[in-house]
């Protein structure tokens, strides 16, 4: 059975593969307008979660995966802070859209504790 961590891992790298093709997908449910500034932007979100995804799937257990999960966890808190602060005052979603940011962020963390507990 593949780790926690590197099942979150594939999630988070098809999810940035996703963004990359249609930047739609996170601007819509945001309640950002679609732009080339905003598309341009997700996309770049899209390929760091490509990257950090893959870093999850490949990293051994141990301090490499420990890491790259952090790296997860902090990527996922700046974009809660971001998406939070950012969209503030401008749609009602913001508050939701920061908190599935953060979400993310706890998943990985759990899983990464919980693959450690379960010596994965």
């Amino acid at each position: 059975m593949p780790s926690l961590t590197s099942l979150v891992g594939a999630a988070t790298a098809g999810y940035g593969a996703v963004l990359v093709a249609t930047p739609a997908v996170l601007l819509r449910p945001a309640g950002v307008p679609e732009t080339p500034d905003t598309r341009l932007l997700t996309r770049s979100l899209g390929v760091r979660d490509v990257v950090m995804g893959l870093a999850l799937l490949a990293a051994p257990p141990g301090r490499p995966r420990r890491l790259a999960t952090a790296g997860r966890v902090v990527a996922d808190l700046g974009d809660a802070a971001a998406f939070g602060a950012g969209l503030a005052g401008r749609t009602a979603r913001a508050p939701v859209v920061a908190l599935a940011a953060a979400t993310w962020g706890a998943v990985a963390l759990l899983a990464d504790v919980l693959d450690e507990r379960a010596g994965r």
